[in-house]
């Protein structure tokens, strides 16, 4: 399931809602028959992907433990589509079988892409309710609220670190931008990318929640070994 976009002809907000869109259509009216189709939800998570990528080497360390994430979700979907169609019942199973904790069950992938998703709505409101504050600040803020609490202080030290590399808004809004889009439609763009996910989030929470998969380890050794292979490479680049 590994997909090939043209971003050149569409940008990530537009790519982003569409597939949001298509997501509603399977919103149950009956909570308690939850759905979330897992190809659409890695489908968003391949497309937050391209945008990291457009705030630039602060994302790097985050930008592949989701890329991992998304590898071992799709290995799972992609062993049997039709019995893992759902991301429930893919949360429902290792619940199950007691494998739901451990660092390399899809549960635990699912539960830190979630919170990628978090941290990147949050950074989209911030920058655009707050189109004065540096873009430096609005990442700062975002992942104080969203990704802050679940990393350990090597995480949150590389990452205050890293800051320094953030684009400024204006470069950074250009980034995001399609080919011959203004700055209104950009901003008309993320609203509703915001609108769709914001409320999907939430279902997903009260999924995790139900589910009891909230843990209370705060980040996984990949995530530190990528973290202080990271630092290393970034001393080393700023003191030639």
């Amino acid at each position: 399931m590994k997909r090939k976009r043209e971003v050149e002809k569409e940008s990530e907000m537009r790519s982003s809602t569409a597939e949001l869109s298509v997501l509603a259509k399977f919103k149950p009216v009956d909570h308690a028959a939850s759905s979330i189709p897992t190809n659409h939800f890695l489908s968003i998570c391949n497309l937050i992907l391209q945008f990291l990528d457009k705030v630039g080497p602060t994302m790097t360390v985050l930008r592949q433990d989701i890329y991992q994430n998304i590898q071992r979700l799709e290995n799972m979907y992609e062993s049997d589509p039709s019995m893992y169609s759902n991301m429930v019942e893919i949360l429902k199973k290792e619940t199950n079988e007691g494998n739901a904790r451990k660092l390399t069950s899809c549960s635990r992938a699912f539960l830190w892409l979630t919170r990628s998703l978090d941290f990147t709505v949050s950074l989209l409101q911030k920058s655009k309710e707050e189109p004065r504050l540096s873009m430096e600040q609005a990442v700062e803020d975002a992942y104080n609220l969203t990704l802050k609490p679940w990393h350990g202080w090597i995480s949150s030290a590389a990452f205050k670190i890293a800051l320094k590399l953030v684009p400024d808004s204006e470069t950074f809004a250009n980034l995001l931008m399609a080919k011959d889009e203004n700055n209104d439609a950009l901003v008309e763009e993320i609203d509703s990318f915001i609108s769709q996910l914001a409320p999907f989030l939430e279902d997903i929470h009260n999924i995790l929640v139900n589910s009891s998969i909230t843990f209370s380890i705060r980040t996984n050794l990949i995530t530190v070994y990528l973290l202080i292979t990271f630092m290393d490479f970034f001393s080393r680049d700023c003191t030639g």
